[in-house]
This record gives structure tokens, sequence and C-alpha cells, in this order.
């Protein structure tokens, strides 16, 4: 009858032996993190699945994603993952990320960039890859056969875009060698390098070598309330955003890293845009900049709406939104 007992008594310690081994199993499952992950990249979000994060192993994210608890992360204040990297290159990291593939778009500038992010993420075969020589396509188009200076915009251009300043065909070389004046050649012998065999010149200079000339236009929108008092109750508010507007290589050379380019993130730089904007918000640390590179103040223009702040009692504050731009020039 004990024995009987005792064997009866197996299942219950063997439960318990079980919810013992249980307990210990659960502390060693991975730590648990949202299937969907939102990241916060330098100001940038990216909504993944965490499988991609932590495709590759033993690198800075996977064992961000793998080894460490959720509550171990840094987070910004909507509860996002915060990496405190470069935003705009770090698409290119997810790409990667995705398919173990890389590829980059023409006239891409920041491969030495995006090689150091991939080492802070400890990758080394997207580093390998990265330092490895550039494949051909991936530049700047060649030059046409049969045209000489560019111009953006012009008749003779026509499709053959990105032809560099100070081109020459073979039959203004040939014109050139017999001793006919020719004002490309002209153009390519007062390259900053001198002669016709150095560098040609970059987008962001000029014949002489200095500074080229062009035009660089800022535009924000503010907004402010007036109450019943007028001015004795006005309430400014924060300028959201400041855009920035002209040729690509123009904006880069004035603002570098304080320039904004996530939407329009392949422009080349002989191109223009009106989707760039700035990641300060003061709109004197712009003139600043401006100033600094050259640029001079030409023109500036504002426009300005009302409106109640309700609909139903015209009585309560006015909200004024005003939209101003201003338009530099370096000559």
């Amino acid at each position: 009858m004990a024995l009987a007992d005792s064997t009866r008594g197996l299942p219950n310690g063997g439960g318990g032996g079980g919810g013992g081994s249980g307990s210990s199993s659960s502390s060693s499952e991975p730590p648990l993190f949202p299937e969907i992950v939102e990241l916060n990249v330098g100001g940038q979000v990216y909504v993944t699945r965490r499988c991609t994060v932590v495709s590759v192993p033993d690198s800075l994210l996977w064992r961000m994603f793998s080894q460490q608890q959720p509550q171990e992360l840094a987070r910004d204040s909507k509860g996002r993952f915060f990496l405190d990297r470069d935003g705009f290159l770090f698409r290119y990291i997810l790409d990667y990320l995705r398919d173990l593939q890389l590829v980059l778009p023409d006239y891409f500038p920041e491969r030495s960039r995006l090689q150091r992010e991939a080492e802070y993420f400890q990758l080394p075969e997207l580093v390998r890859r990265l330092g490895a020589p550039q494949q051909p396509g991936t530049g700047p188009p060649p030059p046409h056969p049969r045209r000489g200076v560019y111009k953006e915009g012009s008749v003779g251009g026509g499709g053959d875009e990105g032809l560099p300043l100070g081109y020459l065909d073979p039959e203004q070389q040939e014109g050139a060698s017999a001793g006919a004046p020719s004002p490309t050649l002209d153009l390519a012998s007062r390259s900053p390098s001198g002669g016709t065999g150095g560098p040609l010149l970059t987008p962001s200079q000029s014949l002489d070598g200095s500074r080229r000339s062009g035009y660089i236009t800022i535009g924000y929108r503010g907004s402010y309330t007036i109450g019943r008092d007028a001015q004795a109750d006005a309430k400014f508010r924060r300028v959201a955003r400041i855009t920035v507007c002209g040729k690509t290589s123009l904006a880069k050379e004035v603002f570098g890293e304080t320039l904004n380019e996530s939407r329009d993130p392949d422009r080349p730089p002989e191109r223009y845009t009106s989707r760039y904007y700035l990641k300060f918000n003061f709109l004197e640390q712009a003139f600043d900049k401006l100033s600094e590179s050259g640029f001079h103040m030409v023109a500036c223009s504002s426009t300005g709406t009302c409106a109640f702040a309700s609909s139903t009692d015209q009585s309560e504050d006015k909200i004024w939104t005003s939209y101003t731009e201003y338009v530099f020039c370096r000559e």
C-alpha cells in the first residue's frame, strides 16, 4: 500500500521537476521583441521586421535585437528604438540587410561615408564590397563624342545630360592643335589644374578655379496667434522647416552636413531641386552659412493668410500663417 502511494506520488513529483526545468528554459529564450520593429535613426524613422535587422549574425543590430532585452536599448519619446547614426545612409544599410545585396544609385557621392556606417554596424562583407573598385556605369555618364560645353536647359544640350565643362570633341581638338582659336579649348585651359589634360571643373567651381556663381532660395512657413488685444497677446510658433531650392552642388557646398536630402536623395550635382530642407530651424544660422560662402540677399517675398481659431466663434484668437522666401546670389 505504501508502495502504491509512493507510485501515485511520482507524477506529482515529476510535474514539480518539470516545472523547474520549464522555468530554467524560459530564462534562456530569446528576448521578447515585437515582430515589427520601429527604428529612429538620427531622426529618420524606419519600420521593418525583426528578422531583417538580425539577418547578419554577430553584427551590431543582431546583438542588439537578439542578445539584449528591449528595456536595455535606448528609445525616443515615442518608444522607438533609437540609433544616433546617419538616418539618410541607414536606408542602404537596411536594404543590404533585407537580401544581402549592395545596390547603390548612380551619382552616389557618399560611398566612403556609407563604408564608415557599415563598419559601425559591423557588417564586414558590406565593408568589403564598398571598398572594392566601382564597376563601370556607377559614375557619371561619359561625355558625348560630338558635344562641347553642356548647358542645362539649352537647345544644343538636348538629351545629352551631364557633359563636363571644358570637354572637347575630336574636331575641336584637331582645330586647336592646328592653331585655330577655340572657345571651348580656352575654357579647358582655365581649369584649376591648368592645361587641357588636367582634371575638369567641378560643378561648384567657376572658370578661374574660384567658387561658382548661382542662386539659392531659402523658404519657411511660420504661424502665430493674435488675441483680441492685438499685439499684446501675440503668440509666435516655432518655424517648422526651412526649405532649400537651387542647384544640388551649391546647396551641398553651403550647408554640408546640415542639409537633409532624404526627400530627394539621389539628385545629381548638376541638377536643381526644391525638396531639400535644413536640419535646424534658425533662419539666422542659414543666413550665416550663406554669407560665409559668399552669398548675399537679392530679393525677398512673403504671403500671409488669416483664419479664426474657431469656425463658430469669430471673437476668438486669429491664427496668421505666412510663407516667406529669401533669394541669395553669389556672383
